[in-house]
């Protein structure tokens, strides 16, 4: 019966390490400063980006004007040796996604990548004199417009179809 007493000591003496690493990684998560709000994203000036765009690009590459300063932009580039591709990312006033796509890529393939797979729906919009395509999709939904030659323009993201069209309807050439 000597063994027994060993084995109760060796349970109680585990449970009570259990129990005293327990409260140490309680002390320690309790240490560790939680963040759980989004980061802040730093605000790009674009204005160099987009006069070299404009002048290397086989289109008219387009750019918002007039868009409250509650609209940030968080990303932009220029990649002429990817079909005179354009890009500019925005953050909305309530934290969404919406950029500008702009390349004269083989429509079909840019519309899949800029849209992120979503697909053509049959509604049109008109905003301002352009006529702009919805395209609803998983990740982002989109505006694509219609009647252009020699180059795609698409306005996509997580943003609502408002949004989306607020910045299509800013979107100046010149």
């Amino acid at each position: 019966m000597a063994g027994t007493n060993g084995k109760q000591k060796t349970v109680r003496d585990m449970i009570l390490s259990l129990a005293l690493i327990g409260l140490a990684a309680g002390f320690i998560y309790l240490l560790v400063p939680h963040d759980d709000h989004a980061p802040d994203i730093q605000r790009v000036d674009y204005r160099v980006e987009l006069l070299t765009a404009r002048r290397a690009a086989s289109y008219p590459v387009a750019a918002p004007q007039g868009l409250p300063g509650t609209w940030k932009a968080t990303s932009v580039r220029f990649q002429g040796e990817s079909g005179d591709r354009w890009h500019l990312g925005y953050q909305t006033p309530d934290g969404q996604y919406v950029q500008v796509e702009q390349s004269t890529q083989k429509r079909a393939d840019f519309i899949d990548d800029a849209t992120q797979g979503a697909s053509a729906t049959k509604t049109t919009e008109k905003i301002g004199d352009r006529t702009w395509t919805h395209y609803t999709g998983g990740r982002y939904d989109a505006l694509v417009l219609d009647g252009t030659t020699g180059s795609t323009t698409v306005v996509a993201g997580t943003a609502s179809f408002t949004e989306l069209a607020k910045m299509a309807a800013a979107l100046k050439t010149s």
